[in-house]
C-alpha cells in the first residue's frame, strides 16, 4: 500500500494574521489568503492528482477548491482532519493568553503534548483521529497521488508521523499559510519529500 500525499496549509485568514487561535471557529479566507491559494493552485496544476481533499472548515475548503478546479476534481471533506479544538482559547490571541493564561499558556508551549486547555481537545485525541483519517485515505487511494488541505496543528502530526516523531516535538515544524509539504507512505517505511515550500508565493504581491 503506497501513498503519496501532497499536504497543504490552508490560506491566511484575518485571524492568522492577527495571531487569533481559530480551532473550529469557521473563519474565511482573507484578500491575501485568496490571493496564497490561486498561487498555490498554479504552483499544483502540473501535479497528476487523484483526489483532492479538505478539513471541513472553509479556510481549508476554499483554499482546496482553488487547488482542485484545474483538475476538474471535486473536493471531498474529511471531518477527520478539522483543526485542533481549543476550546475556550478560541478567537483570544497569543498576546492575551500569555498575560491572562500565562501557566498553562507556557505549558502548551514548551510541552504542547501535556497541555489541556479549558474545553479544549487533547493533541493526543487529534492525533488520533487525524491517523484514522490517514488511513482511511491510503486505503481509498493505494498508489495514488492526491492533495489534502488542512490546518496547522493536523499538518505538524502527519508531518511528525511520517518522520517517526512523537508529539512532544511539534514544535520543531513550522508550517506557514498554504506552505506545501510532501509525504509518502508505505507498508515499511515513510518519507518527507519536501516541507512547507513557499516558492509558490515569490511573486506574489503583499496584499491587506
Amino acid at each position: 500500500m503506497a501513498l503519496r500525499l501532497i499536504l497543504v496549509r490552508h490560506a491566511e485568514t484575518d485571524w492568522n494574521r492577527e495571531g487569533r487561535y481559530q480551532g473550529w471557529k469557521d473563519v474565511p479566507l482573507s484578500e491575501t489568503g485568496r490571493a496564497q491559494a490561486a498561487a498555490a493552485a498554479r504552483l499544483l496544476a502540473s501535479e497528476r492528482l487523484s483526489a483532492v481533499w479538505s478539513s471541513p472548515f472553509r479556510r481549508a475548503y476554499d483554499t482546496a477548491t482553488a487547488i482542485a478546479a484545474p483538475h476538474r476534481l471535486e473536493v471531498r471533506v474529511d471531518d477527520g482532519f478539522r483543526e485542533m479544538g481549543f476550546g475556550d482559547w478560541e478567537g483570544r490571541t497569543r498576546a492575551e493568553l500569555a498575560a491572562t493564561a500565562p501557566e498553562p499558556y507556557q505549558v502548551w508551549r514548551d510541552t504542547p503534548h501535556l497541555a489541556a486547555m479549558p474545553g479544549a481537545e487533547t493533541l493526543g485525541d487529534v492525533k488520533k483521529r487525524v491517523l484514522g483519517g490517514l488511513e482511511d485515505l491510503r486505503e481509498a487511494h493505494d498508489g495514488h497521488t492526491i492533495c489534502l488541505v488542512t490546518h496547522g496543528i493536523v499538518s505538524r502530526i502527519l508531518i511528525l508521523e511520517a518522520l517517526g516523531l512523537e508529539l512532544d516535538r511539534l514544535w520543531s515544524v513550522h508550517v506557514a499559510a498554504t506552505g506545501i509539504s510532501e509525504l509518502e507512505f508505505r507498508e515499511d517505511w515513510t518519507a518527507l519529500h519536501r516541507m512547507n515550500s513557499l516558492v509558490h508565493l515569490d511573486l506574489l504581491p503583499e496584499l491587506g
